[in-house]
């Protein structure tokens, strides 16, 4: 049975600022989104030039403790199934554990028979156990700039300016 992707991490911050960060989009995933990103029926656009692009919407916020996003609409240009991540779900599932707050996410829909499976492992595993962890621990995140970045490099990795012309 596929198992969807997942991550989690513990830390020392409150139940409030772990929602507050994961809530700050802009933040921790990529400075190219545009729309709301903290409210139920949120709507959200993300794209890193054509190599990927989604559209989302939030269907689930409870403060300091959950957040679930629906992928409403995906695009990659490096996959021959252009139904991956369509109609999955992000979530984003916040525990107080005595002094310290656990962050679990799961991306259910993610599974390992998908085409992008490996290199959206590497990326959401980036965004989320460093880039989410260091916004919740430091106050600074390492989202993807405009132009370069984590997604330049993930890019430049996997050959995916390329992909579609291959």
């Amino acid at each position: 049975m596929a198992k969807d992707f997942s991550a989690s991490f513990t830390v020392k911050q409150s139940p409030q600022e772990v929602f507050d960060a994961v809530t700050n989009v802009r933040g921790w995933w990529s400075e190219e989104i545009d729309g709301g990103t903290a409210k139920l029926y949120d709507e959200f656009y993300y794209h890193y030039r054509d190599v990927h692009e989604c559209w989302i919407k939030l269907i689930e916020v409870v403060p300091n403790s959950r957040i679930v996003w629906l992928v409403k609409d995906n695009h990659f240009n490096f996959t021959k199934d252009e139904q991956e991540w369509k109609g999955t779900k992000v979530v984003f599932d916040i525990t107080p554990q005595n002094s310290n707050t656990t962050l679990q996410f799961t991306h259910v829909g993610l599974v390992p028979e998908y085409e992008c499976y490996e290199i959206c492992h590497e990326a959401w595993s980036n965004y989320i156990k460093h880039s989410l962890r260091n916004l919740i621990e430091r106050g600074k995140g390492e989202p993807n700039p405009r132009e370069g970045g984590f997604n330049g490099r993930i890019v430049e990795k996997w050959n995916l300016d390329k992909a579609k012309s291959a």
